[in-house]
């Protein structure tokens, strides 16, 4: 296992711990667990850009990357509408259409293919990232809640844009054609589609 995946796989070990940290009550307890958030997140981009610099890149860490960004964004969204800082149907539209494009992944996979990452789906996954960051910040009395909610209006706009366009690709895919338009960052000999899934990326 590369040092990249096992980036990743902390990334995803953090969320019982972010957990603890938000429901636990002591002093600064949002700050803490937004600060462990953060580092964990930070993970995604450095995992990433080492695997790409060293070229050394794997069908695991292909898989495990979206798993563990999403498990982690979607927990810290949901403890905040616990805390009553993100409304409650703003996340449940964003799981859902995180459920519709890991299904379209899925096929994907079925037909040996695995769908590389939009440049959208990378811009959405950060969007929600920092609207959980910020909505860490404002549960710990940082600033007021509305600017996190404006921060996960945006984000949930470019979580639907991004999936109706994976959702574009859905036809071709289902009816085997490997053929899209390139990946961000991926060569021009690239497409949407790959049958290696070797290729380190971020499935938004």
């Amino acid at each position: 296992m590369s040092f990249a995946d096992q980036l990743t796989l902390t990334r995803a070990a953090a969320v019982p711990l972010v957990i603890v940290l938000f429901v636990w009550d002591f002093p600064n307890h949002d700050y803490w667990a937004t600060a462990v958030f953060a580092l964990a997140m930070a993970t995604d981009w450095f995992d990433g850009r080492l695997a790409r610099r060293s070229g050394r890149t794997s069908a695991l860490g292909s898989l495990l990357d979206p798993v563990a960004d999403k498990l982690l964004v979607l927990t810290v969204m949901i403890l905040l509408v616990g805390e009553g800082v993100f409304p409650a149907w703003m996340v449940a539209l964003i799981v859902a259409r995180e459920l519709v494009v890991s299904g379209l992944r899925l096929a994907a996979l079925e037909r040996g293919t695995v769908l590389r990452a939009r440049d959208l789906g990378r811009l959405k996954t950060w969007a929600q990232a920092v609207a959980a960051g910020l909505g860490g910040l404002a549960a710990a009395g940082a600033f007021d809640d509305s600017i996190a909610e404006w921060a996960l209006v945006i984000a949930l706009v470019l979580t639907w844009v991004s999936g109706l366009d994976y959702a574009r690709l859905a036809p071709r895919l289902l009816r085997g054609d490997p053929t899209a338009g390139p990946a961000r960052g991926a060569k021009s000999s690239e497409s949407t589609f790959s049958s290696s899934p070797a290729s380190r990326q971020t499935l938004p």
